[in-house]
Protein backbone atom coordinates (compact mmCIF):
# COMPACT_ATOMS: atom_id res chain seq x y z
CA UNK A 1 0.00 0.00 0.00
CA UNK A 2 1.49 3.54 -1.44
CA UNK A 3 1.01 6.10 1.66
CA UNK A 4 0.64 9.56 0.64
CA UNK A 5 0.51 12.71 3.10
CA UNK A 6 -0.58 16.11 2.06
CA UNK A 7 -1.26 19.54 3.50
CA UNK A 8 -3.27 22.11 1.87
CA UNK A 9 -2.64 23.48 -1.10
CA UNK A 10 -1.09 20.03 -2.40
CA UNK A 11 1.04 20.03 -4.94
CA UNK A 12 -0.24 16.17 -6.61
CA UNK A 13 -0.41 15.55 -10.07
CA UNK A 14 -3.81 14.91 -11.62
CA UNK A 15 -1.45 13.05 -14.86
CA UNK A 16 0.87 11.26 -12.62
CA UNK A 17 -2.12 9.78 -10.36
CA UNK A 18 -3.70 6.50 -11.41
CA UNK A 19 -7.82 6.99 -12.30
CA UNK A 20 -9.02 5.58 -8.57
CA UNK A 21 -11.92 4.44 -5.89
CA UNK A 22 -11.26 6.36 -3.00
CA UNK A 23 -13.26 5.93 0.38
CA UNK A 24 -13.72 8.82 2.59
CA UNK A 25 -14.06 9.15 6.08
CA UNK A 26 -12.28 9.89 9.18
CA UNK A 27 -12.50 5.93 10.02
CA UNK A 28 -11.65 5.80 13.72
CA UNK A 29 -11.97 2.56 14.66
CA UNK A 30 -12.46 1.41 11.14
CA UNK A 31 -15.13 -0.13 12.72
CA UNK A 32 -18.35 -2.45 10.76
CA UNK A 33 -19.40 0.31 9.03
CA UNK A 34 -16.12 1.72 7.99
CA UNK A 35 -15.38 -1.75 6.57
CA UNK A 36 -18.41 -1.39 4.29
CA UNK A 37 -17.72 1.21 2.98
CA UNK A 38 -13.70 0.89 2.47
CA UNK A 39 -14.65 -2.97 1.44
CA UNK A 40 -17.16 -1.53 -0.78
CA UNK A 41 -14.48 1.22 -2.82
CA UNK A 42 -11.91 -2.17 -3.33
CA UNK A 43 -14.71 -3.89 -4.89
CA UNK A 44 -15.56 -1.51 -7.54
CA UNK A 45 -12.20 -0.56 -7.70
CA UNK A 46 -11.15 -4.08 -8.72
CA UNK A 47 -14.79 -4.44 -11.25
CA UNK A 48 -13.76 -1.57 -13.14
CA UNK A 49 -9.63 -2.11 -13.09
CA UNK A 50 -8.55 1.22 -11.14
CA UNK A 51 -6.85 1.49 -7.90
CA UNK A 52 -8.27 2.09 -4.71
CA UNK A 53 -7.83 4.18 -1.98
CA UNK A 54 -9.19 5.65 0.85
CA UNK A 55 -8.63 9.19 2.21
CA UNK A 56 -8.82 10.02 6.03
CA UNK A 57 -7.67 12.80 8.06
CA UNK A 58 -5.18 14.27 11.16
CA UNK A 59 -6.01 15.50 13.88
CA UNK A 60 -9.25 14.79 14.72
CA UNK A 61 -11.48 17.55 13.38
CA UNK A 62 -12.47 18.81 16.58
CA UNK A 63 -8.91 19.72 17.66
CA UNK A 64 -8.97 22.28 15.16
CA UNK A 65 -12.71 23.42 15.30
CA UNK A 66 -12.08 24.08 19.01
CA UNK A 67 -15.08 21.55 19.93
CA UNK A 68 -12.66 19.68 22.10
CA UNK A 69 -9.16 19.89 24.13
CA UNK A 70 -6.08 19.65 22.32
CA UNK A 71 -5.49 16.14 23.66
CA UNK A 72 -7.67 13.28 22.01
CA UNK A 73 -7.61 9.73 22.54
CA UNK A 74 -7.98 7.68 19.10
CA UNK A 75 -9.48 4.25 18.95
CA UNK A 76 -7.24 3.53 16.46
CA UNK A 77 -4.59 5.75 16.02
CA UNK A 78 -2.97 6.65 12.88
CA UNK A 79 -0.61 3.68 12.60
CA UNK A 80 -3.39 1.40 13.50
CA UNK A 81 -5.29 2.80 11.16
CA UNK A 82 -2.59 2.05 8.26
CA UNK A 83 -2.08 -1.29 9.05
CA UNK A 84 -5.71 -2.00 8.83
CA UNK A 85 -6.20 -0.32 5.84
CA UNK A 86 -3.66 -2.30 4.19
CA UNK A 87 -5.23 -5.73 5.67
CA UNK A 88 -8.30 -4.34 3.56
CA UNK A 89 -6.00 -4.69 0.49
CA UNK A 90 -6.33 -0.79 -0.03
CA UNK A 91 -3.50 0.45 -2.77
CA UNK A 92 -3.59 3.43 -1.76
CA UNK A 93 -4.19 5.45 1.94
CA UNK A 94 -4.04 9.32 1.59
CA UNK A 95 -3.42 10.92 5.03
CA UNK A 96 -4.87 14.38 5.05
CA UNK A 97 -3.16 16.98 7.67
CA UNK A 98 -6.56 18.80 9.38
CA UNK A 99 -5.61 22.64 9.59
CA UNK A 100 -6.74 25.42 9.68
CA UNK A 101 -6.63 26.23 5.67
CA UNK A 102 -7.63 22.72 4.96
CA UNK A 103 -10.94 23.31 7.49
CA UNK A 104 -11.60 26.45 5.78
CA UNK A 105 -12.17 24.74 1.99
CA UNK A 106 -15.58 25.69 0.42
CA UNK A 107 -17.48 22.07 -0.86
CA UNK A 108 -16.61 23.17 -4.15
CA UNK A 109 -12.92 23.73 -3.63
CA UNK A 110 -12.81 20.42 -1.12
CA UNK A 111 -14.31 17.99 -3.99
CA UNK A 112 -11.80 20.13 -7.05
CA UNK A 113 -8.76 20.07 -4.73
CA UNK A 114 -9.01 16.33 -3.32
CA UNK A 115 -11.01 14.22 -5.84
CA UNK A 116 -11.44 15.80 -8.88
CA UNK A 117 -7.48 16.58 -8.47
CA UNK A 118 -6.41 13.46 -7.61
CA UNK A 119 -7.74 11.32 -10.53
CA UNK A 120 -10.88 9.84 -8.28
CA UNK A 121 -13.82 7.90 -10.81
CA UNK A 122 -15.53 6.78 -8.18
CA UNK A 123 -16.64 8.20 -4.84
CA UNK A 124 -17.90 6.02 -1.80
CA UNK A 125 -19.33 7.39 1.61
CA UNK A 126 -21.57 6.36 4.72
CA UNK A 127 -25.04 8.37 3.85
CA UNK A 128 -24.00 10.81 6.65
CA UNK A 129 -20.70 11.85 5.41
CA UNK A 130 -20.14 15.74 5.27
CA UNK A 131 -17.48 17.73 4.02
CA UNK A 132 -16.43 21.50 3.08
CA UNK A 133 -16.34 24.30 5.52
CA UNK A 134 -18.51 23.28 8.72
CA UNK A 135 -19.52 20.17 7.16
CA UNK A 136 -21.80 21.87 4.70
CA UNK A 137 -21.20 20.02 1.77
CA UNK A 138 -23.77 16.20 1.99
CA UNK A 139 -24.17 13.24 -0.20
CA UNK A 140 -27.22 14.52 -1.56
CA UNK A 141 -24.49 17.63 -3.04
CA UNK A 142 -21.96 15.45 -3.97
CA UNK A 143 -23.39 15.17 -7.23
CA UNK A 144 -23.64 18.61 -7.71
CA UNK A 145 -20.44 19.41 -7.05
CA UNK A 146 -18.89 16.54 -9.05
CA UNK A 147 -19.62 18.12 -12.13
CA UNK A 148 -19.63 15.25 -14.32
CA UNK A 149 -16.14 14.31 -13.01
CA UNK A 150 -16.74 11.23 -10.97
CA UNK A 151 -19.59 9.04 -9.75
CA UNK A 152 -20.41 7.82 -6.24
CA UNK A 153 -21.93 5.02 -4.00
CA UNK A 154 -23.79 6.09 -0.70
CA UNK A 155 -23.18 3.27 2.12
CA UNK A 156 -26.36 3.44 3.78
CA UNK A 157 -26.47 2.64 8.05
CA UNK A 158 -25.04 -0.42 9.50
CA UNK A 159 -26.82 -1.34 12.52
CA UNK A 160 -26.36 -3.51 15.60
CA UNK A 161 -29.24 -4.55 18.08
CA UNK A 162 -31.52 -1.13 16.34
CA UNK A 163 -28.84 1.31 16.67
CA UNK A 164 -26.22 2.92 13.87
CA UNK A 165 -22.75 1.45 14.33
CA UNK A 166 -20.50 4.48 14.95
CA UNK A 167 -17.41 5.80 16.58
CA UNK A 168 -19.50 7.22 18.60
CA UNK A 169 -20.80 4.37 20.26
CA UNK A 170 -17.73 2.26 20.06
CA UNK A 171 -16.23 5.32 22.43
CA UNK A 172 -19.03 4.69 24.74
CA UNK A 173 -18.65 1.23 24.68
CA UNK A 174 -15.13 1.38 25.78
CA UNK A 175 -15.71 3.92 27.99
CA UNK A 176 -18.00 2.23 30.10
CA UNK A 177 -15.71 -1.02 30.29
CA UNK A 178 -18.30 -3.18 27.85
CA UNK A 179 -15.37 -4.98 26.00
CA UNK A 180 -17.29 -7.77 25.21
CA UNK A 181 -19.63 -5.80 23.51
CA UNK A 182 -17.00 -4.48 20.97
CA UNK A 183 -16.82 -7.66 18.80
CA UNK A 184 -20.17 -6.92 17.24
CA UNK A 185 -19.19 -3.40 16.40
CA UNK A 186 -15.98 -3.30 15.68
CA UNK A 187 -15.63 -6.72 14.04
CA UNK A 188 -12.88 -7.88 16.49
CA UNK A 189 -11.56 -6.85 19.99
CA UNK A 190 -10.29 -3.68 20.85
CA UNK A 191 -6.53 -3.37 21.12
CA UNK A 192 -3.78 -1.08 22.36
CA UNK A 193 -0.25 -1.47 21.33
CA UNK A 194 3.13 -0.59 23.44
CA UNK A 195 6.50 -1.69 24.80
CA UNK A 196 7.15 -3.38 27.85
CA UNK A 197 8.90 -1.18 30.22
CA UNK A 198 10.54 -1.78 33.82
CA UNK A 199 8.26 -1.40 36.63
CA UNK A 200 8.59 -1.87 40.11
CA UNK A 201 8.23 -5.61 40.05
CA UNK A 202 6.07 -6.01 43.17
CA UNK A 203 4.12 -8.69 41.09
CA UNK A 204 6.99 -10.69 41.54
CA UNK A 205 7.81 -10.34 44.19
CA UNK A 206 3.93 -11.52 45.47
CA UNK A 207 4.07 -14.16 42.95
CA UNK A 208 2.19 -12.42 39.88
CA UNK A 209 5.04 -11.20 37.53
CA UNK A 210 3.67 -8.69 35.23
CA UNK A 211 4.03 -7.06 31.88
CA UNK A 212 4.64 -3.25 32.25
CA UNK A 213 3.37 -1.28 29.19
CA UNK A 214 3.77 1.56 28.16
CA UNK A 215 1.16 2.72 25.32
CA UNK A 216 3.03 3.69 21.73
CA UNK A 217 0.13 6.26 21.50
CA UNK A 218 -2.46 8.06 22.36
CA UNK A 219 -5.00 5.48 22.80
CA UNK A 220 -8.65 6.01 24.18
CA UNK A 221 -8.28 3.71 27.55
CA UNK A 222 -10.79 1.85 29.52
CA UNK A 223 -12.28 2.49 32.45
CA UNK A 224 -9.57 1.50 35.38
CA UNK A 225 -10.35 -1.88 37.27
CA UNK A 226 -8.97 -5.51 35.98
CA UNK A 227 -9.62 -7.36 32.80
CA UNK A 228 -9.79 -10.72 31.13
CA UNK A 229 -6.77 -9.75 28.30
CA UNK A 230 -4.59 -11.68 25.75
CA UNK A 231 -1.27 -10.06 24.87
CA UNK A 232 0.97 -10.75 21.91
CA UNK A 233 4.57 -11.19 21.70
CA UNK A 234 6.69 -12.35 19.59
CA UNK A 235 3.60 -12.78 17.11
CA UNK A 236 2.01 -15.52 19.25
CA UNK A 237 -1.12 -14.82 21.98
CA UNK A 238 -0.90 -15.83 25.68
CA UNK A 239 -3.79 -15.10 27.63
CA UNK A 240 -3.87 -13.21 31.38
CA UNK A 241 -5.22 -10.89 33.62
CA UNK A 242 -4.66 -7.20 33.56
CA UNK A 243 -4.95 -4.46 35.77
CA UNK A 244 -5.14 -0.78 34.35
CA UNK A 245 -4.98 2.12 37.27
CA UNK A 246 -3.25 3.40 40.38
CA UNK A 247 -2.10 0.80 42.31
CA UNK A 248 -3.85 1.93 45.70
CA UNK A 249 -2.94 -0.68 47.78
CA UNK A 250 0.48 0.05 47.02
CA UNK A 251 0.76 4.03 46.52
CA UNK A 252 -1.18 6.78 47.50
CA UNK A 253 -1.92 9.91 45.38
CA UNK A 254 -0.45 8.20 42.30
CA UNK A 255 -0.82 9.99 39.56
CA UNK A 256 0.59 7.94 36.78
CA UNK A 257 -1.79 5.04 35.21
CA UNK A 258 -0.04 1.96 34.87
CA UNK A 259 -1.09 -1.17 32.60
CA UNK A 260 -0.12 -4.34 34.41
CA UNK A 261 -0.76 -7.71 32.72
CA UNK A 262 0.26 -11.02 34.29
CA UNK A 263 0.45 -13.67 32.32
CA UNK A 264 -0.48 -17.58 32.70
CA UNK A 265 2.10 -19.78 32.32
CA UNK A 266 4.51 -17.52 30.81
CA UNK A 267 7.85 -16.76 31.99
CA UNK A 268 9.86 -15.23 29.71
CA UNK A 269 11.67 -11.84 29.62
CA UNK A 270 10.08 -9.30 27.29
CA UNK A 271 11.39 -5.98 28.18
CA UNK A 272 11.59 -3.77 25.42
CA UNK A 273 9.55 -5.66 23.20
CA UNK A 274 6.31 -4.56 21.21
CA UNK A 275 3.02 -6.15 22.51
CA UNK A 276 -0.36 -6.04 21.62
CA UNK A 277 -3.03 -5.93 24.31
CA UNK A 278 -6.67 -7.29 23.23
CA UNK A 279 -9.29 -6.56 25.81
CA UNK A 280 -12.15 -9.22 26.53
CA UNK A 281 -13.92 -8.78 29.63
CA UNK A 282 -14.35 -6.14 33.05
CA UNK A 283 -13.64 -8.65 35.65
CA UNK A 284 -14.00 -6.00 38.36
CA UNK A 285 -12.79 -2.48 39.73
CA UNK A 286 -9.42 -1.46 41.27
CA UNK A 287 -9.71 -1.32 44.95
CA UNK A 288 -7.30 -0.46 47.58
CA UNK A 289 -7.05 -3.58 50.04
CA UNK A 290 -5.98 -3.51 53.53
CA UNK A 291 -2.87 -5.76 52.80
CA UNK A 292 -0.62 -7.83 50.79
CA UNK A 293 -2.68 -11.43 51.37
CA UNK A 294 -6.25 -9.58 50.79
CA UNK A 295 -4.35 -8.17 47.70
CA UNK A 296 -3.39 -11.97 46.16
CA UNK A 297 -6.29 -13.78 47.22
CA UNK A 298 -8.24 -10.97 44.87
CA UNK A 299 -5.74 -11.38 42.59
CA UNK A 300 -5.76 -15.30 42.39
CA UNK A 301 -9.69 -15.15 41.99
CA UNK A 302 -9.26 -12.73 38.92
CA UNK A 303 -7.22 -14.96 37.45
CA UNK A 304 -9.55 -17.87 38.01
CA UNK A 305 -12.12 -15.80 36.33
CA UNK A 306 -9.90 -14.86 33.32
CA UNK A 307 -8.62 -18.83 33.09
CA UNK A 308 -12.21 -19.62 33.35
CA UNK A 309 -13.50 -17.26 30.29
CA UNK A 310 -10.52 -18.05 28.23
CA UNK A 311 -11.45 -21.66 28.16
CA UNK A 312 -14.30 -21.61 26.83
CA UNK A 313 -13.90 -21.49 22.91
CA UNK A 314 -17.04 -19.18 21.90
CA UNK A 315 -15.38 -16.52 23.76
CA UNK A 316 -12.11 -16.85 21.92
CA UNK A 317 -14.23 -17.30 18.28
CA UNK A 318 -15.99 -14.02 18.70
CA UNK A 319 -12.47 -12.16 18.58
CA UNK A 320 -10.88 -12.04 14.92
CA UNK A 321 -7.38 -10.68 15.94
CA UNK A 322 -5.47 -14.19 15.89
CA UNK A 323 -4.74 -15.20 12.26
Amino acid sequence: MKLIHLTHPHEQNKLELPPTVMALGFFDGIHLGHQCVIRTAKQIADERGYKSAVMTFYPHPSVVLGKKEAHVEYITPMRDKEKIVESLGIDILYVIKFDESFAGLLPQQFVDDYIIDLNVKHVVAGFDYSYGRLGKGKMETLPFHARGEFTQTVIEKVEYQEEKVSSTSLRKLIRNGEMEQIPSILGRAYTVEGTVVHGDKRGRQIGFPTANVGLSDEYLLPPIGVYAVRLKVHDEWHDGVCNIGYKPTFKENERQLSIEVHLFEFNKDIYDQSVTVEWHIRIREEKKFNGIDELVAQIAKDKKIAQEYFSSAKNILAFSNEK
